[in-house]
């Protein structure tokens, strides 16, 4: 299409370089206030989605509404909050990735008292024991409160755990009539296509080999691993297919689900064939392909022969019912019976096979094969790291550098090509069971376990559906226990902890002294939810504005306070020196 001729003395006016005074385009050009006070709080670290409590003091009757950040660690709902969660993170990972020592110390021996205290516990459950042949039932009833009484006492003597399971086993109860459920049991032995690996009896050591260099120094390094899935097909370098139609959508989908299950195999198998209880740290994101794959921070050294020696034997066989054919159309979905509490055929209203039905024919085959089996592909990608290094710092923040995003958002769309692949990956995902639970069992003819009213296949609430998690719907950080010897909250009391010492702040929060409680005991406070429209809460605004200038204030005292420290430093080095 040719454009239309323009007639003499209509020539369209050469485009203003300053929009016009007063009009919309140039108040779209100022700058929003509230934009910016926006990404003011977000250069601060303020939270910018806050959630409200009121702190009563019940003492004085005085309230004080108090902001506390949201938590949220994905960039899209809070990016403050998120940032400092991956911190936390990247604090946590390199804290236990290159240590030379065990990270949980040996439990202290019993105190005489706590020896005694279970001294007791063993004659009063001989007396009960032989009470109870005798038919002597009030001595049993008493002998069960004095045992109460003693359980009671070893807790609180500093004991953790229980000395017996809770309830008591002796006791006549309706819990004890009742059958365990059934437990199937499958056979362990290797697959035929996988082979063999050693299998050693695993050491409760966590720290990692040394070796000794030319020089007489000593190397303890550590390993930085990455772990991917099987090819589904050829893609090109933006990770979309060379052929759509070929691309195995079906088997990425189910890898992608049962992805977790297949790395706690591995690291169960290295561990056995190490011989040593290897911790790692790791983040689970996709490809650009949109599979997920795997980076671990792993304490010690393992011979890249056997690692891939051990991923190349790695499997997960899912043993669920059938799915190859699809009973029911979303068009001529199973309906639920209220009577009965099961869903029914449309037409021959018969009901849906239950979920141990369909287990059981499954195991009536001796020739069954699993419904899916998860490898790993043949890449693996293994390098040596030191402690301290600039390397170890950059491999942290590549390991942690999409845990604030959401999993499509991990690699920009640029194409329509990738969002259609996104978009085809995603369809094959909500019809993928996830779990016996899942909805969308209905589609293949099974009622799912713990069958429930309004279940419906495509409509699965499980995250792994999402289209956010792309089958990523578990957690996106692995952690073993024996990593760093700390949780989470533990990291960020030593945070406070270390900038309380560093400003000389001793007094703990929420512990001052007032007219009903004693020094150094905690103020009788009480804590509800807030609402933004109650009259003693501020607009968000105002909140934001005071929470700014607190941080600005915060970080020049911390700055202050380093500054103060690194000369105290000096000159007590330059004393010793002189």
């Amino acid at each position: 299409m040719t454009n239309a001729p323009t007639l003499p003395g209509l020539e369209p006016a050469p485009p203003a370089d300053k929009p016009r005074p007063g009009s919309r385009l140039a108040r779209l050009l100022t700058p929003s206030a509230v934009d910016a006070l926006k990404t003011m709080a977000e250069d601060h670290g303020v939270c910018t989605r806050p959630v409200l409590l009121r702190r009563t003091d019940l003492a004085t009757g005085q309230t004080e509404v108090i902001d506390l950040p949201c938590g949220a660690t994905r960039e899209d709902k809070c990016k403050p909050c998120a940032k400092r969660a991956r911190r936390l993170r990247q604090q946590q990972c390199r804290e236990g990735w290159h240590r030379t020592d065990e990270p949980l110390p040996d439990p202290h021996d019993p105190t005489d008292e706590q020896w005694a205290l279970i001294r007791l516990r063993a004659h009063f459950v001989f007396d009960r024991n032989r009470a109870e042949q005798l038919a002597e039932w009030d001595q049993v009833a008493e002998l069960d409160a004095a045992i109460g009484e003693v359980d009671q006492a070893i807790t609180e003597s500093g004991m953790r755990g229980q000395l017996t399971p809770v309830g008591n086993p002796d006791s006549d109860s309706d819990q004890a009539d009742e059958q365990p459920a059934k437990r199937r049991v499958r056979s362990t032995r290797r697959r035929q296509d996988a082979p063999d690996l050693p299998r050693l009896k695993v050491a409760p050591t966590t720290v990692g080999r040394t070796f000794d260099g030319r020089d007489g120094r000593v190397f303890q390094p550590s390993t930085f691993l990455t772990l991917t899935l099987d090819s589904y097909g050829r893609v090109r370098e933006d990770g979309t297919p060379v052929n759509p139609a070929t691309y195995d959508y079906r088997r990425a989908a189910w890898d992608a689900v049962h992805f977790p299950a297949l790395l706690d195999r591995f690291w169960q198998n290295l561990r056995r064939a190490c011989g040593r209880n290897i911790q790692y740290f790791g983040a689970v994101e996709p490809q650009r392909r949109l599979a997920p794959h795997a980076h671990f921070a792993m304490r010690g050294t393992v011979s890249r022969e056997l690692l891939r020696k051990v991923a190349a034997a790695t499997y997960h066989q899912v043993w669920w019912p059938p799915v190859d054919a699809i009973r029911y159309p979303d068009h001529n979905a199973p309906i639920w019976e209220p009577e009965t509490k099961q869903y029914l055929d449309p037409q021959t209203r018969e009901p849906l096979s239950t979920w141990d039905e369909a287990l059981d024919q499954v195991d009536a085959d001796p020739d069954t094969e699993p419904l899916h089996v998860a490898r790993f592909g043949p890449q693996l990608h293994a390098e040596g790291v030191l402690g301290g290094t600039p390397q170890a710092d950059k491999l942290i923040g590549y390991l942690t550098k999409y845990l604030t995003k959401s999993v499509d958002t991990c690699h920009k769309l640029t194409t329509d090509r990738q969002t259609a692949h996104l978009e085809r990956f995603w369809a094959e995902l909500r019809y993928t069971p996830c779990s016996p639970r899942c909805a969308n069992w209905l589609r293949y003819g099974v009622q799912p376990k713990n069958a429930r009213p309004n279940q419906s296949a495509g409509r699965c609430k499980a995250k792994v559906h999402q289209r956010t998690t792309l089958g990523m719907g578990g957690r996106r950080v692995l952690v073993s226990r024996q990593w760093s010897g700390k949780t989470l909250a533990d990291h960020k009391y030593d945070n406070r902890a270390w900038v309380k010492a560093l400003l000389g702040i001793t007094e703990p929060h929420d512990q001052v002294p007032t007219v009903d409680s004693r020094p150094g005991q905690p103020a009788p406070f009480a804590w509800e939810m807030a609402r933004n429209d109650d009259p003693d809460v501020p607009p968000l605004q105002h909140r934001l504005l005071r929470a700014i200038s607190a941080r600005i204030q915060q970080r020049a005292q911390l700055s202050a306070a380093k500054e103060q420290r690194r000369t105290t430093s000096n000159e007590s080095t330059g004393k010793e020196a002189a």
